[in-house]
């Protein structure tokens, strides 16, 4: 009937075909929870991007109002050196 050979080889079939099932679980819970880490990376590099863009907008007007206060201090450094110099023609 059944050979010693017919009876390894199906043994062998069998526990692969066990084997390749776990393995193929395991492949599906690595891969979801690989898809939740994609997902939860997406929202901190989301937050991530709002928290810059926060921090950028204050730090731009910053910059303007410091170049506005040196471009004033030239206009009244240029007014005071003209004031002194008309004051010199008048004396």
């Amino acid at each position: 009937m059944i050979d010693p050979a017919q009876t390894a080889l199906f043994l062998v079939i069998v526990v692969l075909a066990l084997l390749l099932l776990v393995l193929g679980i395991q492949v599906f819970f690595i891969l979801r929870e690989l898809r939740r880490t994609i997902t939860k990376t997406n929202k901190i590099l989301d937050d991530t991007g709002q928290i810059s863009e926060s921090i950028s907008t204050p730090l731009s007007s910053l910059s303007a109002l410091a170049t506005s206060i040196k471009a004033g201090a030239r206009i009244a450094k240029f007014l005071r050196k003209k004031k002194i110099i008309e004051e010199d023609e008048n004396e």
